[in-house]
This record gives C-alpha cells, structure tokens and sequence, in this order.
C-alpha cells in the first residue's frame, strides 16, 4: 500500500494498493488494502510514493564521470579492456542504486556494452542495460571511442547491417562537438542528408531504429530531416528544426548535464570568464528550445550523458530533472520524460505502473510533488528481471 503514486504518465494523489505476483503486477486499487491483503497471508511494506524506474537514455558505462582531470580521464579510456568491463558493471550498480532501472547506453567501440546487456538480464543488481553497441562515423572525424568507420554508401549498408545484429538500436555520429571557446559548432557535418538518410533507411530495412550524436544547426537540420529515432545532445536547436521533428516523430534527449557541469565548475577545465559567458548563453539558448520542444509536441527523452567529466552515474538523473524544472516545464512532464516516455521510445510494451506490467519501480519516503529532492532517496528499488 502507498500514499500516493505515479504511473509513468499521471499523477495519482490519494493512496493505492498494489498486488505483484511472480514480479508482475496483478492488481492496482485505489485505498488502503494492507489489512485485507495481510490477512491473505501476502506480505505487505506501507506507506510512501511509488513510481516507475527511472530511465536514463543516454550513458556510458564503461566511462567514470568522477574524475575531473584531464591526465586521469585519459589514463582511464587506456586501461584494459577488462578494467574498463568492470567499471562498467559498477557503473550500472551505482545506477540502480539511485532509481535508475534502465540505461542506453550510448556506445563504445569495446563492446562492453553488449557484454552488460547480457550480464544485467541475469543479474539484479545492475540498471538493465539497452545497447547502442558500436556506431558509425566517417573516417578521421570525432568519435572514435564509440564508433567504426564508414567511407562510403557501400560501408554504411554492410555496416548497419552487421551492427543490427548485435544492437538494440544504431548510433550515427553526425557532427563533432560544441567549440566552447567558440560558442558553436565549427565543423560540418559527417555525414549529408542522403548519406545520413541511407543509414537511417538501412538500419530500418533490418529492424532497427537510429540515434544521433548531433549538435549545430547544419547537423540538426540533416537529423530531423533524415527521420532518425533520436536526436542526442541537440544544442543550437531552432524552432523550424523542431517543427520537423515533430512531424517526423524525432524524440530529443537534450544531455545538459555535460554543459552545466563545465559551467559550473570551470576551474576543472580552465574555461576563461569568456568561455564561461558562452556555456552560459548555450545552456539558456538549450532550456528555452526545451520549453519550446514541449509546447510544440516533440517527444521528450531524458538522459544525461553519464560517464562525461563531471556527470556520475545515476546522480546525474536527478540534475537532468532539476535542469528540465528550471527550463518551465512541469513536474509531471519531466518525470514522464524520466520514466515512461524512454520505454515507450525503446518499444518496450509496458510503458508504465498498470495491471499486467512488470513491476520495475521506485518507492520514495516521500512525495516528489511535495519536494523534489524526495527521488534522491529512493526507499527501495525493483527492476523486471531479464530484458522486455
């Protein structure tokens, strides 16, 4: 029995009983059942809020985001292969123990993220892990340490192909990353809108949707356009680029997480005030296309970029929901965004709490309506046993 609860989608305010049998859940009704359940002879936990499993849809396992010096962090993407493995298993430990029920993560080029995959379906005590194995990239451009080569239509057909078969979904590197000195993106896109929409239509052609590393206008416009599944990143959005995604059933998952930490703390990269001025000016420009995005109706993912500087594993959920907060939009929009929105993104066919459903769930002292702050201390955790 709980006080009060949230499915994925709404807010529930008065008090519900839940009957879960064999990790399903069989009953929901409204009221305080606990006696009468008792007396069936099932054990019965009272009181707090209940609400799905967070979701975060955009990590790296195999990354720490602890570390904030440069020599650190590069001395850990050097480490062997099964250092790296285990890492990424505490990563998904670190997780689940926030509330973090599901991650996709977001690629590297070991395949430790297809190995978790499989570890975390049998293991309960890891996030369950959904996999963007390896991406792809053009040759000599960034992204190496999550993506393969593709010169040309020919490569991009043979290697979608043979990625489908080992991915939850494909990951394109469509552009490079944000110049903070600058304030923009600098360089042009990988890829074109015919080469972009090849690998889009290929990994359709074998079962597969598509997510996008793509920030800058140029990028964004070939991403909306080509119909991927997912936008990540998306900074220096605009109003046009939205309205086709819209249309096109683009999902965004903005990730401030990376940017605020930089601005937050620019002694850890050695920004100058200018370059604090800029980070300053794309994280507005960010939360103002956020509001936007939600007003227009373009699907809202969450996630937060663990693994980069700054951006810990499980922790970062709650900072992306704070920066969601501060863009204007509303409590129950961003714990969907956190919840529901990413399964049902994932095709996962019980998107949220009901009758039916596998119960993957977080149980909090109390309210987040009341106090936010209520979901960094997560009472308990379920998460569904191996993969939907």
């Amino acid at each position: 029995m709980v006080d009060a609860w949230f499915d994925g989608e709404r807010h529930h305010a008065g008090p519900a009983s839940f009957v879960v049998r064999d990790g399903i859940i069989s009953d929901i009704a409204a009221g305080d059942h606990g006696r009468e359940l008792a007396g069936r002879g099932l054990p019965v936990l009272h009181g707090g809020f209940l609400l799905p499993g967070l979701v975060d849809a955009h990590v790296h396992l195999f990354l720490d985001g602890k570390p904030t010096d440069g020599a650190t962090r590069s001395a850990h993407m050097k480490k062997p292969v099964e250092e790296l493995a285990e890492a990424a298993r505490q990563s998904a430990r670190q997780a689940l123990a926030c509330g973090v029920t599901l991650v996709r993560d977001a690629g590297d080029k070991h395949g430790i993220n297809n190995r978790l995959r499989a570890e975390a379906a049998s293991a309960g005590d890891m996030a369950r892990v959904r996999s963007g194995g390896l991406g792809v990239k053009r040759p000599k451009r960034y992204g190496a340490f999550m993506a393969m080569d593709v010169e040309d239509a020919d490569a991009i057909r043979s290697s979608v192909a043979r990625l489908a078969g080992e991915n939850d979904e494909i990951k394109l590197i469509l552009t490079g990353i944000i110049d903070f000195d600058a304030g923009a993106v600098t360089d042009e896109p990988q890829f074109d809108l015919e080469s972009a929409q090849l690998v889009v239509d290929t990994a359709k052609a074998h079962g597969r949707r598509t997510f996008v590393h793509c920030s800058g206008e140029k990028g964004l416009a070939i991403a909306a356009r080509a119909a991927v599944g997912s936008i990540e990143h998306g900074f220096f959005m605009n109003r046009e680029t939205l309205a086709i995604m819209r249309d096109n059933d683009v999902a965004w998952t903005p990730t401030f997480c990376p940017v605020h930490f930089q601005w937050a703390r620019p002694e850890a990269v050695g920004w100058s005030a200018n370059t604090v001025g800029n980070l300053r000016r794309i994280l507005d420009g960010h939360a103002d296309h956020l509001r936007l995005a939600d007003e227009m109706g373009v699907r809202l993912l969450m996630g937060t970029d663990a693994g980069s500087m700054g951006v810990l594993h499980g922790h970062a959920m709650f900072e992306e929901i704070d920066r969601y907060l501060e863009a204007g939009l509303s409590l129950t929009k961003v714990l969907a965004a956190a919840t529901a929105a990413g399964r049902r993104h994932f095709g996962e066919s019980n998107p949220i709490l009901a009758r039916g459903a596998p119960f993957e769930a977080v149980l909090l002292d109390n309210s987040p309506f009341q106090n936010v702050q209520a979901l960094r201390q997560p009472r308990q955790v379920w998460r569904m046993k191996g993969r939907q």
